[in-house]
């Protein structure tokens, strides 16, 4: 019995050994832009998923921004507002 489960076994690993790993897959990455005449809005998209949103603005004096939206996973509920974190750059070097 023992010997018979031990050649069983042997024969799956054997099996096994012969299959090739699965190729790993490149993220699809998406850079969308919409321009207007007064602002430029560049979203990177990352699997499907928004990771960042760039607001240039053309003509005015203010400064451009990024929003940084939740995670995907996070619970919306605990968030105070559904929009996301607006960053500013301060310094520039």
């Amino acid at each position: 019995m023992k010997t018979t489960l031990l050649l069983c076994w042997c024969a799956t690993l054997t099996a096994c050994a012969g299959l090739a790993p699965r190729p790993a897959v490149d993220a699809a990455v998406q850079q969308l832009v919409s321009e207007d005449d007064q602002v430029r809005i560049t979203e990177l998209r990352v699997r499907g998923q928004t990771q960042r949103i760039s607001v240039d603005n053309k003509d005015s004096a203010a400064p451009a921004y990024q929003i940084t939206p939740q995670a995907a996973g996070s619970d919306p509920s605990a968030a105070k507002t559904g929009a996301g974190q607006r960053v500013w750059t301060v310094l520039s070097f």
